[in-house]
């Protein structure tokens, strides 16, 4: 299996997953991971660094971090202070609805301006907090019951969650501050950055190691420590990201997106697709 891409093996009916208060520390954690459903997690206890797709944040008690789909991360741990979190996983088609009259709402808005403004983390208050973990509760106790309804029930809550979050987002309280480069080297944000910004270019090892004033080899191996991938893992990995997003927002043909990505031929841009996303191009988009 690849380490890269969660698998969800959940009811299609019902495309939501909870893992509730799950404590990972440096043993435990899996590598990064890549999937299409969106995903909040909520911080209980411990601390650690939080790696989300080019940026590194603090992780402490009461922080929520907001994953919009096909976006790379990765949690560290404080070895000394075991990070205890909760995560909601789910599909966005499945809370999108209609807007009423005509005010335009969408729930994945707080997901959009993360995006957008490359800051993912909210610091909650202490009653946002509580609201947060009394909703994610219900949501647990509806899955294991399973009661008529709990479907339903089981929407209205995420939906609820989605809307304070929304509220408490749309004003520009993403926090804008909050990253640092905890346990990095001061290279590292850099490279990261430069990468996003040349990620169609041919990007080289050495080159990137030359800019850093570093070695190849510790290049390499301080990436790999802290990002949880190889540097070619991480730029193919960003490059599948892109591809997907051409591939449902545009009409372009698979030629033209593996080029526009920086893959070297078509064979190899089906072979790392496969690898990547779990399946070819076209039944991606077919199935999106």
């Amino acid at each position: 299996m690849n380490p890269l891409r969660k698998h969800f093996d959940v009811d299609t009916s019902l495309p939501v997953e909870l893992v509730l208060r799950s404590t990972k520390n440096t043993q435990s954690e899996l590598p990064d991971h890549l999937h299409d459903w969106f995903e909040i997690i909520y911080v209980h206890s411990g601390s650690g660094t939080f790696f989300i797709n080019h940026t590194f944040y603090e992780m402490q008690a009461g922080d929520l971090f907001l994953i919009p789909g096909n976006t790379i991360h990765r949690t560290l741990p404080n070895p000394e202070q075991p990070i205890t979190s909760s995560a909601m996983f789910f599909s966005s088609q499945y809370v999108q609805s209609a807007a009423i009259s005509k005010e335009a709402f969408s729930y994945l808005r707080c997901f959009e301006l993360a995006k957008s403004n490359r800051h993912y983390k909210l610091e909650l208050l202490e009653a946002e907090q509580q609201r947060l973990e009394s909703a994610i509760n219900e949501m647990q106790e509806e899955l294991r019951l399973r009661q008529p309804g709990y479907r339903q029930a089981v929407l209205l809550l995420l939906q609820t969650v989605l809307l304070h979050l929304n509220r408490k987002a749309n004003p520009g309280q993403i926090a804008k501050d909050s990253h640092s480069g905890h346990n990095s080297p001061p290279w590292m944000q850099a490279a990261l950055n430069y990468i996003d910004s040349h990620l169609i270019e041919d990007l080289q090892l050495t080159a990137m190691a030359r800019r850093a004033a570093v070695s190849p080899s510790y290049f390499s191996r301080t990436f790999k420590q802290m990002t949880g991938l190889s540097v070619t893992e991480f730029i193919i990995a960003k490059r599948i990201t892109l591809a997907k997003e051409l591939l449902l927002t545009t009409d372009h043909t698979i030629a033209e997106i593996a080029g526009q990505c920086g893959f070297e031929s078509l064979p190899h841009f089906y072979r790392m697709f496969k690898k990547f996303a779990g399946s070819t191009p076209n039944h991606y988009k077919r199935s999106v």
